[in-house]
């Protein structure tokens, strides 16, 4: 099953982030819970953690990216 590793929410008048770095590579092994993507906005620097346990099969947004609010940042398929 693949789960998406989605951009929240991170405050009102953010509309999108910047991919900063990717703390795992396409094929690594992920722990739900794990920070796996940095991202910033003009106000914060975050790290993402995986939604689900597995391997990282995608990278969907790449570093120096911009991606919007709810949207899709990598896939992992799930174990």
């Amino acid at each position: 099953m693949d789960v998406e590793i989605i951009l929240p929410q991170l405050g009102n008048e953010i509309e999108e982030a910047q991919v900063d770095a990717w703390l795992k590579a396409v094929g690594d092994p992920v722990t739900k819970g794990e920070q796996i993507v940095v991202v910033t906005t003009p106000k914060v620097t975050l790290e993402i953690e995986a939604p689900a346990s597995g391997v990282l099969r995608s990278i969907l947004v790449e570093v120096d990216d911009l991606a919007p609010v709810g949207g899709a940042l990598g896939v992992i398929e799930a174990s």
